[in-house]
């Protein structure tokens, strides 16, 4: 079962804390979130639906899908927020990227018929 983060730290004791506050303002990678879960990745694989090895390639990327870091960070008890920073404004946290638009009709049909027309040939 997937622990939340902030209970994992708070029962650190004080001077463990401090680390970790530190740390937050630290650059971490997904392996160190992970691990300050106390999760392996066998559990997590089990939490996103996948093998463990894809947890393995993903704390090794360099790029992936926000979703994907979503569903990760999420698995481990945390949220992510995207924030853009700016000279001279404060930091702005963005809360989509997109607006999801409905298929309208027959465009959005047409372009998924039109490919299933091409791999049938």
């Amino acid at each position: 079962m997937a622990k939340k983060l902030d209970g994992v730290i708070a029962a650190h004791p004080v001077r463990r804390k401090q680390k970790v506050e530190i740390k937050d303002r630290q650059v971490v990678t997904l392996k160190d979130l992970r691990k300050a879960a106390k999760q392996t990745q066998k559990d997590l694989a089990a939490a996103l639906g996948v093998g463990q090895d894809t947890i393995s390639r993903l704390e090794k990327r360099s790029d992936m899908l926000l979703s994907t870091l979503q569903h990760y960070v999420e698995c481990i008890g945390g949220k992510l927020e995207l924030v853009a920073t700016f000279p001279n404004r404060p930091p702005a946290i963005i809360e989509r990227l997109a607006q999801e638009k409905p298929l309208q009709g027959k465009s959005g049909a047409g372009h998924g018929s039109a490919r299933s027309d091409r791999n049938r040939n």
